[in-house]
Parts: C-alpha cells; sequence; structure tokens
C-alpha cells in the first residue's frame, strides 16, 4: 500500500519501477511514462526514448549534432514513441485499466439483460445473453454469455466481480491489458463451450451464462505464480490462495466424475474446470514475462478474497 510518486495517487499494488526504483500506479508504471532517468543511456538502438534536440539529448548531453530540422526530428520522435508505447490511440486511454473496464461491462450487461426481461421476457433474453446447446448458431451468446449473469441472483455477478477486482489486476499488471483481456474472453468463451458441448455429446440441453469461467482461469494463473498468496475467504478467514483454489477445483472434479453431470445445482462445475486448466496453462506459460514485470512474487494481496471463489447462476442448469 503507497502512493504513485508522480500522481499522488493511492495504490493498494503499487509497482515498483525495477529501473529507478520508485513507486507508481497502473497509470504511471511504465518507464516512459514517469519519465524514468533509467531510460537514459540505456541500450536504446532505436532511439526511441532519447531524443536529440539542439545538440542536447534528454539527459542534457551535448552530442554537438545540433541542426536546423530539429522540430523535425522531435516530431518523428514522438509519433514514434507513440507508436512503440501505444500513445495516441484509444485503446492507451484504458491500459492499465482493463479489469475495470471489463467489470464495468458485466454490470452493464446486467442493466441490459433486465431490459430484455422487461421488453421481450425470456425468450429475448435467453436469445441475447444464454448460451444454449440447442442453439449454437447463434455465435453472439458465445461472447455475451461471459458478461452475463443471473438477472435475478445478485450474488452471482457480485461474487464473479469481487474475484475480477482483487485479482485482475495483478495479471493484467503483469502481462499487459491487451493480453489479459484476450486471456479473459477466451477463458470464458471456452469454458462456457466446453461445458455446453459436454452436455450435448452426453444427449442433455443446457443454457450457460456467467464469468465464473473466465475469473477462475486468472485464479488459475496466479494459482501458479503466488500460491503462497494471503488471502481473506469471505474476508475473514485467512488462507494460502492454493488451498482456495484446489480446493474448489477438488470438489468440482468429485461432483462432475460422481454424477457424471457436468453442473450440479445450477452451477456449471465443468466450465470452473476448464476455466482453471486454461489459468494453470496461461500461468505457466508466461511466468517469465511475469517475472520480469514483477508479477510474481513481492506483492501480498492482503484483506482481498470473496465468497468462496467464483461460483454462480446461469441458464438451465448452467450458472458459473
Amino acid at each position: 500500500m503507497a502512493t504513485c510518486d508522480v500522481c499522488g495517487e493511492y495504490e493498494n499494488l503499487p509497482y515498483q519501477c525495477r529501473r529507478c526504483g520508485r513507486t507508481f500506479c497502473g497509470e504511471h508504471r511504465l518507464p516512459e511514462n514517469h519519465d524514468c532517468p533509467g531510460l537514459r543511456g540505456s541500450n536504446d538502438p532505436g532511439a526511441v526514448f532519447e531524443s536529440t534536440v539542439g545538440g542536447v539529448d534528454r539527459g542534457g548531453v551535448a552530442t554537438g549534432t545540433g541542426r536546423s530540422s530539429d522540430a523535425g526530428i522531435v516530431d518523428r520522435v514522438k509519433r514514434r514513441v507513440d507508436r512503440e508505447t501505444g500513445r495516441g490511440n484509444v485503446m492507451s486511454r484504458f491500459r492499465g485499466k482493463a479489469t475495470y473496464v471489463l467489470l464495468a461491462a458485466m454490470w452493464f450487461t446486467l442493466l441490459g439483460q433486465w431490459a430484455a426481461l422487461a421488453v421481450g421476457g425470456s425468450a429475448l433474453h435467453n436469445r441475447l445473453f444464454v448460451l444454449e446447446s440447442y442453439a449454437l448458431w447463434q455465435v453472439w451468446t458465445w461472447g455475451t454469455a461471459v458478461f452475463a449473469h443471473d438477472p435475478g441472483l445478485l450474488f452471482h455477478i457480485i461474487g464473479n466481480s469481487i474475484v475480477l477486482f482483487f485479482f485482475g489486476p495483478l495479471v493484467e499488471r503483469a502481462v499487459g491489458s491487451k493480453r489479459f483481456v484476450g486471456f479473459f474472453l477466451v477463458a470464458g468463451v471456452l469454458a462456457g463451450l466446453g461445458h455446453v458441448l459436454f452436455v450435448l455429446a452426453t444427449g442433455g440441453v443446457v443454457g450457460v451464462l456467467g464469468a465464473s469461467g473466465a475469473t477462475f482461469a486468472i485464479l488459475g494463473v496466479l494459482t501458479v505464480w503466488r500460491p503462497n498468496m494471503q488471502i481473506l475467504l469471505f474476508f475473514v478467514v485467512p488462507m494460502k490462495l492454493k488451498y482456495l483454489t484446489w480446493g474448489i477445483a477438488a470438489v468440482s472434479a468429485f461432483l462432475v466424475v460422481s454424477t457424471g453431470a457436468a453442473g450440479v445445482g445450477g452451477i456449471a462445475h465443468l466450465a470452473h474446470l476448464i476455466g482453471f486448466a486454461i489459468g494453470l496453462a496461461f500461468g505457466k506459460r508466461n511466468v517469465n514475462l511475469a517475472r520480469r514485470t514483477g508479477g510474481v512474487g513481492g506483492v501480498r494481496a492482503s484483506g482481498v478474497g470473496g465468497p468462496g471463489g467464483p461460483r454462480g447462476p446461469g441458464g438451465p442448469g448452467g450458472r458459473f
């Protein structure tokens, strides 16, 4: 817990720059975003971060190359910096904030669900938001079902929101916003499709919705990166993350194997397991990247936790 050295914003999960050692928020975590002195004199053959103006570089060292075209040089360097760092485009506004964009999308989708129920009843709602085994051709539901939740059970979306809010930023800061969004969507879609296809293959009919496949994938990543991270289950019970995630996975696996059903009690346990497996694989694949960016070790997420991990509601036998 600290404040950003640039903007002073309070940050409960601060980022410490490996070049200069100062502490920053998600907005200023990148070296170029806080004008890191460690970039000066660094090995930057592309001259992305070091421009030359009037014979003096950004570090104040005379280079003897002052020319009348300095303005053009500065302009070209600025455009290259914008291109290399993502500045100057709309998506750069969301860099480091993708977790909260996804979180907002979930709640706006819930508002859309309520509107659909009010206008067209369950038929319209299911057509727009529920991934159904008998309507897989409705490909838009592959994505909307990831953000949709049981409109009659707020605990469903609240549980997934807690997991995404507290744990999502840890993964996003380690792998970057674009990769994190892609990972979240792919994990959610594959978890839902895997669950539905299993039921379809066994002669059943099901509809699913919910972000638990994606949020459980996030927990799977952190199970690889930070298995001993201390959390507070129900905001009260202290425990290590690995005991929570592997415990939920074990329960889900037992229910699926013992009953032969992908979902039990309206909870899509198979979707949980698929999401968790995707998260474990993603975590192992990107462990070196996480080490370089500070995603492994160092920060302890104290005071976080949720209602026993992601669970959730869904369609006919398929909330997840």
